[in-house]
């Protein structure tokens, strides 16, 4: 073959690999965190699954500023099956959420859709079960959408906008990319990516892995 030939063809093919090169932003690593099934309710579901005037009693605080895993846990129950022992977060807030996973659902025998948090219309019903009663959701059972909670700095720098859909790698054993993740800005967020416990698992992702935004990539 002509020299002149090779060297066009490696030209060429040097030309398309840094253009499959994913393009990241200087400041991108993200810590990811795992999060794992939980319930989010609301003052009236409280009450009613651990008695009147209940207030849920702070374990420890979440990584979202204001937000906290209770001392408090509570059954989610299917037409199969149920979870045991699931975490209550708090604060209460206006409507009653719980979120698990794809391999919980189909435990329990049911199948919530992938959704943002507090986007519960029409999702999946289910039961919760506390220790002074129980609760029969006609709607809030989801599984998460993965997600990246950032201040509205974090999202200039990033170059992104709230309800944008982004692209994420995710370093470890086992390099994961992750579609679909959702940007939710705000004031009152800390930067952190939120997957569940199966996106964590096909990774052997564990809380605190670098996630990074991919912002280009071109196939040769």
């Amino acid at each position: 073959m002509d020299r002149q030939l090779i060297e066009q063809i490696v030209a060429d093919v040097t030309a398309q690999l840094r253009k499959t090169a994913v393009s990241v932003s200087p400041d991108s690593t993200i810590p990811v965190v795992v999060s794992a099934r939980h319930v989010h309710l609301s003052p009236e579901h409280i009450e009613a699954l651990f008695g009147k005037g209940y207030e849920l009693t702070k374990r420890r605080d979440l990584s979202q500023p204001g937000q906290f895993a209770s001392n408090d846990t509570v059954v989610i129950a299917g037409p199969n099956g149920s979870l045991e022992r699931v975490r209550v977060l708090g604060p209460a807030r206006k409507l009653t959420q719980a979120e698990i996973s794809w391999t919980d659902a189909m435990k329990i025998g049911l199948r919530p859709p992938i959704r943002e948090s507090g986007n519960i219309k029409g999702s999946a019903s289910c039961t919760l079960i506390g220790p002074a009663g129980s609760v029969s959701l006609p709607e809030g059972l989801i599984i998460a959408q993965a997600h990246i909670h950032m201040s509205p700095r974090d999202a200039k720098n990033f170059g992104v906008i709230n309800g944008e859909f982004v692209t994420v790698e995710v370093s470890g054993e086992r390099p994961l990319t992750i579609d679909k993740v959702l940007i939710r800005v705000s004031d009152r967020y800390r930067l952190e990516m939120h997957i569940d416990t199966d996106e964590a698992n096909a990774g052997f992702i564990r809380s605190g892995a670098p996630g990074r935004i991919v912002t280009e990539r071109t196939s040769i």
